[in-house]
């Protein structure tokens, strides 16, 4: 028996109302709406705690809310782009993430500055990768995860390109300036972007696949989606507190800010190539063992930088291959949904998986940091991460629903339209 390719196909009139300029217009706005809305503030924290004598774990803190709402708020905006479709709501979401930054910028005091980045959050719902995954996954189905594929290789070059654009700002520019500055490009970008590119009937939904038949709050409700949410979440939460505390590690270790920064910066480069094989993946993997091979490959990755101090160019490699992981992890979050429950509900229920997994991101650095010391340092640390990795693996092959017929040999795949 061998496993049908779960994406839910789309007629030909789905095809042919698909927007032509779809793709490209939402590579270049998650490069624009990622790298303003997210990758400018650690380049601009240090300056504006400087600036304004606010507490860095409090400009930290009212970032790490933005990501919170941004997490609550995906579960509406996915139930809306399943009925309506991507264009109204992410036009607003852009349009609301220009007005949030406005807001940073003349903060006077630090309430408003966080009410500010809390509007912020819900621009990042409607406009970050859930609401396009859910966009592509739509228009492009069955060949989905070669569009969610260019769209994320996109969305990894965001810190390439606005870190240091951010930075070039702010040696002529104020903090305030910088972000009013980048509000104007954001608005200049992804509104029109948007609101034209993203113009075209809203495909109707496939049919249920036979085990998704109860509806979405069946399958909310099940078992299987939420060990899929659990073991998703708790990799997301290895993941990311892996990338921040990375560097401390390195530090520890007795390497130079300078190498551990490369380090750093070579495994992101590691995560754009690590989301190029994914396709590949798909083809000779059924869907649970995909998903417990790269949550444990991450687990993997975790115990081999917690266990090797050196030598330096050993450990670099690691952070690479810990990009790689990270990249197919991401594209592996955008397609857990299809890939078991078919496209109908991709936006509701990409929405409430995506939820536990932002929240998270956002706590991990936070958890991280509070944790190293009393565990005796980072690679210790990255040691209970790893252990963490572990158990998630451990959970998603659980998380395959009962009634969905298992899978043998290769998966059937499409030609793309």
């Amino acid at each position: 028996m061998t496993e049908l390719h779960t994406s839910g196909a789309v007629t030909g009139t789905g095809v042919r109302s698909r927007p032509r300029a779809a793709l490209p217009a939402l590579c270049a706005t998650q490069i624009t709406s990622w790298g303003i809305l997210y990758y400018a503030f650690p380049v601009l924290n240090p300056q504006i705690t400087a600036t304004t004598g606010w507490p860095t774990g409090a400009t930290t803190a009212s970032f790490s809310a933005a990501l919170l709402v941004s997490a609550l708020a995906g579960i509406r905006v996915g139930r809306i782009i399943d009925r309506h479709g991507p264009r109204t709501v992410m036009t607003a979401g852009s349009l609301l993430g220009a007005l949030s930054l406005l807001v940073v910028a003349a903060a006077p005091d630090l309430p408003l500055f966080t009410a500010g980045w809390l509007l912020a959050g819900a621009a990042m719902a409607a406009t970050f990768y859930q609401p396009a995954f859910a966009a592509l996954t739509r228009w492009y189905a069955p060949d989905h995860v070669r569009a969610l594929t260019v769209v994320t290789l996109a969305g990894g070059l965001a810190s390439t390109v606005f870190a240091p654009t951010t930075a070039a700002l702010t040696d002529h520019l104020s903090w305030r300036a910088t972000y009013t500055v980048l509000a104007l490009l954001l608005a200049a970008i992804t509104i029109p972007a948007h609101a034209f590119a993203l113009k075209g009937p809203w495909p109707a939904a496939p049919p249920a696949p036979a085990h998704a038949g109860g509806g979405v709050s069946a399958i909310a409700r099940s078992r299987p989606f939420w060990m899929l949410a659990c073991a998703l979440t708790l990799s997301a939460f290895t993941v990311y507190a892996v990338v921040v505390d990375l560097v401390p590690l390195l530090l520890e270790r007795g390497f130079t800010t300078s190498q551990a920064a490369w380090a750093l910066g070579l495994g992101g480069a590691g995560q754009t190539l690590g989301r190029t094989l994914y396709t590949t993946l798909t083809r000779h993997s059924t869907t649970t063992t995909r998903t417990v091979t790269l949550i444990a490959l991450g687990g993997a990755t975790t115990a081999a930088l917690a266990l090797v101090p050196g030598p330096y160019a050993l450990l670099t490699a690691l952070s690479v291959a810990a990009g790689m992981v990270r990249g197919n992890i991401t594209l592996l979050q955008a397609t857990a949904i299809p890939d078991r429950w078919g496209t109908t509900y991709y936006g509701h229920l990409s929405g409430l998986l995506t939820a536990p997994v932002t929240a998270a991101s956002a706590l991990a650095p936070f958890a991280g940091a509070a944790l190293a010391a009393p565990l005796g340092g980072y690679p210790h640390l990255f040691t209970v991460l790893a252990l963490i990795s572990a158990m998630a693996a451990l959970i998603a092959a659980a998380a395959t629903p009962p009634d969905k017929p298992p899978a043998c040999g290769r998966r059937i795949r499409k030609d793309p339209p």
